[in-house]
């Protein structure tokens, strides 16, 4: 990444909270090829960083988290297959990244997000917005076909008939309408949205990340349409049982105190 895309795309670690930022707010966050890369980088080092527990997507701008892909890049790295198939694996192995972090993931909302970023968050495990959420997916007003990643997570979150009503339009629908289409989870006050979303990742952190991690794994074998458990699955829940940290789950409950969970 060029230091101009590395500002573009930042990270934070704070209190077991890894705040991946996209700042690109003269564009209003319009995602580059560069930026979709050092995106999925930043995923990795939060993956791989012990100390994060919880990944939050936001911008720096509360105009939009991200108004889609850079329309620059159309005409240039993005106007040959080559290029196209160059462009949309980026976009792909960020969705990928995401969607298969064992950490959980959380898209704080503010503005535009549409195309490109609404693929962002689509992708998280939660999608937290304000009143001025505006949400699209818009390859049918360039003549573009959506991938089947992408389709799968929409599909998963708002149903297949509200899957083609976004795709097939291509309307900007509000924060309300994508609350009841599941499109999101909750809509807080403009000046709230920061503390509750930043409260909810605490909750997450507090708790045993064996616990989490392992659900979020099985959550998604489930969705794969795994129905039983596996061998790794089975071999998964029986360790939890011989944790430190189960057994430091039970004992202070029974001590009627918070537990230090040790797992990271």
């Amino acid at each position: 990444m060029s230091t101009t895309d590395q500002k573009r795309v930042y990270m934070k670690v704070e209190n077991g909270i890894g705040t991946i930022f996209i700042n690109r707010p003269e564009k209003r966050n319009a995602l580059t090829y560069d930026m979709w890369t050092g995106l999925a980088k930043l995923v990795d080092d939060c993956t791989n960083n012990k100390e994060v527990k919880v990944i939050i997507f936001r911008s720096t701008t509360e105009k939009a988290f991200s108004a889609g892909a850079d329309i620059g890049e159309f005409k240039t790295m993005r106007y040959t297959a080559e290029g196209a198939e160059k462009y949309n694996d980026a976009t792909m192995v960020l969705e990928e990244k995401i969607a298969k972090c064992p950490k959980p993931s959380i898209a704080m909302i503010s503005g535009f997000c549409v195309g490109g970023g609404c693929e962002i968050a689509v992708a998280c495990d939660f999608r937290f917005s304000n009143e001025t959420g505006r949400f699209g997916i818009t390859p049918a007003k360039l003549g573009l076909i959506y991938n089947t990643p992408g389709t799968k997570n929409l599909v998963e979150l708002v149903g297949p008939a509200n899957a083609k009503d976004i795709l097939f339009t291509g309307r900007i629908i509000d924060a309300d309408e994508a609350l009841h289409m599941g499109l999101i989870n909750r809509i807080f006050e403009k000046d709230a949205l920061e503390d509750q979303t930043y409260d909810f990742a605490n909750l997450i952190s507090q708790n045993a990340q064996m616990s989490v991690r392992g659900s979020k794994k099985i959550i998604n074998k489930v969705l794969e349409g795994e129905l039983e458990d596996s061998k790794e699955t089975a071999e998964m829940v029986i360790e939890s049982f011989v944790s430190e940290d189960y057994r430091e789950g039970v004992t202070a409950f029974l001590e009627k105190r918070k537990p230090n969970f040790r797992y990271s």
